[in-house]
């Protein structure tokens, strides 16, 4: 199957370069582009693509915006939205989520991490940057003294504990699979397990239960 992807970026360079990465995987396709947040929205609604790519900072409506209305709670049949964007700033990543997208990068993540990001999301998945994700989740590092995570409903085995401690410092799926010397569908059989028996819906919350478990500090 070929994933349909709606790019929507004030910038023409930024297009053509999402374009041009997207359109390299023998499995995705571009259908759409937009130049501002209220044709974002607009196309999206035509096209129902299978991800959105959203930069935040867009003319007359933003991309935060423009995810609460095709992604937000409450929409029905909601898209799948990734935001991309040049701003690194906390307040934005969870007006994001919290607005239903389904993961944030920044634009100099590079080629791979996009593409891997519009695969999560297609799955039903979320990613975000490694170095938000570290920089959030480094903060649920919690004092002994604080009650613990909730325990797994089932045992994890040591090679899970490995990925999720990696998980939790912020690395690709392809970085865990070098680092452990697997294979990249190794590593997803891995998480698609840890997921099961955590409960956790993506990586984020995989490495948020990392450190509130004190797995990592």
């Amino acid at each position: 199957m070929t994933l349909r992807v709606l790019i929507a970026d004030d910038q023409e360079m930024v297009r053509t370069g999402f374009r041009m990465i997207i359109e390299a995987q023998a499995d995705m396709t571009v259908v759409g582009e937009a130049r501002d947040g209220a044709e974002a929205v607009a196309r999206a609604r035509e096209l129902r693509p299978d991800v959105c790519l959203f930069d935040i900072r867009m003319p007359g409506v933003d991309g935060l915006e423009a995810t609460r209305q095709v992604a937000g709670p409450g929409v029905p049949d909601p898209l799948r939205v990734v935001i991309v964007t040049t701003f690194d700033l906390d307040e934005y990543v969870y007006a994001a989520l919290r607005g239903g997208a389904a993961g944030f990068l920044l634009k100099d993540a590079g080629p791979a991490l996009l593409v891997e990001a519009v695969r999560a999301a297609a799955n039903g998945g979320s990613l975000v940057s490694p170095s938000i994700t570290v920089r959030l989740l480094s903060r649920l590092a919690v004092p002994p003294a604080a009650p613990a995570a909730a325990p797994p409903a089932e045992r994890l085995t040591e090679r899970e504990l490995d990925v999720v401690r990696l998980v939790a410092r912020g690395r690709t799926n392809d970085e865990i699979a070098g680092e452990l010397f697997v294979s990249l569908s190794t590593v997803k059989t891995h998480l698609g397990s840890v997921h099961r028996k955590l409960g956790t819906r993506n990586r984020v919350e995989v490495a948020a239960w990392a450190w509130e478990s004190g797995l990592v500090r």
